[in-house]
């Protein structure tokens, strides 16, 4: 195989590696400004096109990745790093049956690519398959024990384990020999119901200083230096290091609120009357959990978890996946196929999840889909599987979206500002509302509030909805030590808390994001 830049001048090589590095490093502007050059002399170069495809993703445009990576892979067939590169790709739009087929080939044409095995690790942990997500890590820190990235995914996958110590334990052996990096430092964060340890502030405000640390690295460090700052008491400071962040983050691609609105009301209106949908009664197996990030989904999975009949599968992508296939076959996104559905094509669907999610039921009936975006489908699941029970956890907007601001959310873009959180926010409570209107023996309004303040009766709630008996485990639903695979993790595995609420401790620092979400500001 020919060398990746032969036919390019000295000076353009120079400027790709440049480009290659930035890129690795998540410093999208200077990447763009060294392509240029290349851009502009050598266009339809295979090389050239691989680093245009990274420029486009991280800008938010992925269909032009998408058709630049095709150019470039037809140009260079048995070239490993491009599968590397095509299968990131198709990850980062949620095929992520298309992107693990595609890295599974970049590892038989070169089994030693460390980076490779790390990104099927990343992709296997999104479709929930974490046993072969482990055994993928593993491989990537074994070619390269210096990746730290892997070593903190490892990290990850012990904390939903419940291993809180040796994730902790695991996250500093990174720090010790790399002190910049940031996912480590989010990982210890992320945590919840442990605190830094004294002197981390500092350690974290010199790392972000590293000429070493990359964009990626500071958004990760911003979001954990935002936790220590608000365990040790200074709420200014925090919201000032999130505001960093966030912004470090906004300026590789920036969130269309009046689009995703847009869209969100093309969906409803296509179900809307409901179609006729599948005549079988499909769905009784399945329990959606929807939301949007940091509402309580999680914990409402664990109690149902906890029921002897129902197995907590997670946030699972089969949903959008079948979807997204059926759009592929129609030559037309989804919703504007849906005028054009029978029943049997319906039943198609409903039959082609629950085969997809078969595995979830090899050992109890009933399994949940806690995948939080789900609620933008309602429509779609109600005329695919009629039988399934919807639950749409909502929590104070004002905590849910100051919530979604400190965390660390990768490609979730709307919580960057208060703004577009407020908007999305908005999409969220009108499409609900919509949908348990329409469907209220099957869709359930589910309050956290609530549910702290009556635990019991808002369990056997939850339960009667689901059509389960009640079960007293399901009280004591933080004795159940199954797999949790979000950043509540550690949350669910304790007792109902009475104190999670954040906004009252930074007062008046939070108005801004009232008045975004409407709320009238005392005095």
């Amino acid at each position: 195989m020919s060398p990746r830049l032969q036919g390019l001048s000295p000076a353009i090589r120079t400027h790709i590696m440049v480009a290659g590095e930035a890129l690795e490093a998540g410093r999208v502007d200077e990447a763009e400004r060294h392509l240029a050059n290349a851009t502009a002399s050598d266009p339809q170069h295979p090389e050239v096109l691989r680093m245009q495809a990274g420029i486009h993703s991280l800008r938010g445009r992925p269909q032009q990745a998408l058709n630049a990576m095709q150019q470039a892979l037809a140009q260079r067939p048995q070239d490993p790093l491009y599968y590397n590169t095509m299968g990131t790709l198709l990850g980062s739009i949620g095929d992520f049956d298309a992107a693990i087929a595609t890295l599974h080939r970049c590892c038989e044409l070169q089994p030693d690519l460390a980076i490779a095995w790390y990104n099927l690790g990343v992709m296997l942990t999104r479709c929930v398959r974490n046993d072969e997500a482990v055994v993928a890590l593993q491989r990537a820190v074994t070619l390269a024990p210096d990746h730290v990235a892997a070593r903190a995914l490892l990290g990850d996958l012990l904390r939903t384990r419940g291993h809180v110590e040796e994730a902790a334990a695991e996250y500093r052996k990174v720090l010790a020999e790399q002190p910049w990096a940031g996912a480590a430092w989010w990982g210890l964060a992320d945590l919840k119901t442990t605190r830094f340890a004294d002197g981390d502030i500092e350690r974290m405000q010199a790392a972000m200083q590293q000429p070493r640390a990359g964009d990626d690295d500071l958004i990760a460090m911003g979001f954990a230096l935002a936790k220590a700052l608000d365990d040790a008491g200074r709420y200014a400071d925090s919201l000032a290091a999130l505001a960093e962040a966030n912004a470090v983050a906004r300026r590789r691609q920036q969130w269309n609120a009046a689009a995703f609105s847009t869209g969100i009301t093309a969906v409803n209106q296509a179900f809307v009357p409901p179609p006729a949908g599948a005549a079988e009664v499909l769905g009784n197996e399945v329990i959606f959990i929807v939301s949007p990030p940091r509402s309580g989904s999680t914990l409402v999975e664990q109690i149902l978890a906890s029921h002897s009949s129902v197995e907590g599968a997670g946030e699972l992508p089969d949903l959008p996946l079948v979807l997204a296939e059926e759009s592929r076959r129609r030559g037309q996104p989804f919703p504007r196929w849906v005028g054009a559905m029978q029943p049997t094509d319906w039943e198609r669907l409903g039959r082609r999840y629950l085969e997809r999610t078969a595995h979830w039921r090899k050992q109890r009936p009933v399994f949940t889909d806690k995948l939080p975006n789900n609620w933008m489908y309602i429509g779609a699941i109600r005329a695919m599987l009629p039988s399934a029970r919807i639950i749409s956890c909502r929590r104070d907007p004002l905590e849910t979206c100051f919530s979604c601001y400190r965390q660390h959310l990768s490609n979730n873009e709307y919580t960057r500002t208060f703004s577009d959180l407020a908007s999305f926010w908005r999409d969220f409570d009108r499409s609900v509302k919509q949908w348990s209107g329409l469907h209220p023996s099957r869709v359930l309004d589910h309050s956290y509030e609530d549910l702290l303040a009556t635990p019991e009766a808002r369990i056997r709630r939850l339960l009667d909805f689901c059509g389960l008996t009640f079960e007293p485990a399901c009280l004591q639903f933080h004795e159940n030590q199954r797999e949790v695979r979000s950043p509540s993790a550690t949350q669910v595995r304790e007792p109902l808390r009475q104190d999670t609420a954040s906004a009252p401790r930074y007062g008046a620092l939070l108005d801004p994001l009232r008045e975004a979400l409407g709320i009238r500001l005392e005095g």
